[in-house]
């Protein structure tokens, strides 16, 4: 054989193909993430941006607040904190899970690029992962600012020292996690999509806002779906947050003739099965969402619908 005298530099790496393993994926997971807060920010002027992201949210809560003030009155003074960390809550919950498939039909539908990502070297989920980080981002950001515009304008008493930091710090990573896994399975579905997909994320959202205690406990729902908000680690989420944020308020999960009265025998839940069972719950939505984005992944390559445009 004839050596051709190449520098060994020059040559072929396979690994540019294949991938180094851990080092490339968090470069992807970078750079992804660095690409979806831009794209966020339409790379526009930083204060324009945040007074944009934080201003639906608070008027969100704003609306709420003065519903129930409107309704039940002077009582609806002590259910304010109950409402606003229902509120700024969901915005996360918004931005979370609609994020990420809006990420996979910005890239399939307005920008053409899909195909493009699949072959290239990064894994697709650590990519998607990395633009829904930057939605995340802008969602807590403005639950934040719903919860500081509830204390400094609405009056909503807090005390930082009765903060029950171990609890609210467990029950925030476990609901990102389970934030994530739900938005990973609207990503599958997303993929599977026809016309009209962009309205798929905020129909699925808005369903669950009804029957997860964002801003009304379970216990004025019907039974059939008091157990469905039971199942969803979402419920169990936000209980922990306003248990944390407000110990001894009102409980979204029990209260007088709840379902969880019925089947525990107590008012409400304690912080250790406030954990368990957001544990239990958010353990069966990640194993399952990572299953269902297999498989839809795979529905979605075979049928090529990968390059396909809809025109939506």
């Amino acid at each position: 054989m004839i050596d051709v005298g190449l520098n060994p530099r020059d040559r072929f790496d396979p690994a540019r193909a294949r991938g180094r393993g851990t080092v490339d994926l968090l470069r992807s997971f970078r750079t992804a993430a660095s690409l979806g807060w831009k794209m966020e920010a339409n790379w526009t002027d930083p204060v324009l941006f945040f007074i944009y992201s934080v201003a639906k949210p608070v008027a969100s809560a704003l609306i709420l607040v003065f519903m129930l003030q409107v309704i039940a009155g002077p009582a609806g003074i002590a259910l304010r904190p109950f409402v606003i960390v229902g509120s700024a809550l969901w915005s996360f919950v918004v931005s979370g899970v609609a994020g990420l498939a809006w990420a996979v039909l910005d890239d399939r539908e307005r920008y053409r690029m899909l195909k493009y990502i699949y072959v290239s070297p990064s894994s697709f989920l650590t990519v998607l992962l990395g633009r829904g980080l930057a939605r995340l981002a802008v969602g807590a950001m403005g639950a934040g600012i719903t919860l500081a515009v509830g204390v400094i304008v609405l009056g909503v008493p807090f005390n930082v020292l009765a903060v029950d930091w171990p609890l609210l710090v467990i029950v925030l990573v476990l609901g990102v996690i389970t934030i994530c896994s739900l938005a990973v399975v609207m990503a599958a579905v997303c993929l599977q999509t026809r016309q009209e997909s962009w309205d798929y994320p905020e129909v699925v959202v808005g369903a669950l806002f009804l029957v997860v205690g964002a801003v009304f406990p379970l216990s004025v729902l019907p039974l059939p779906l008091q157990v469905f908000g039971l199942i969803s680690p979402l419920s169990w989420w936000i209980a922990g947050v306003r248990q944390a944020l407000f110990p001894g308020g009102p409980s979204s999960i029990g209260g007088p003739g709840s379902l969880w009265q019925q089947l525990s025998g107590q008012l409400n839940p304690n912080p250790v099965q406030i954990v368990l069972v957001l544990l239990v719950t958010g353990a069966i939505v990640t194993l399952g969402s990572a299953m269902l984005f297999r498989a839809g992944e795979a529905r979605a390559k075979d049928r090529g619908l990968i390059d396909r445009t809809t025109g939506s």
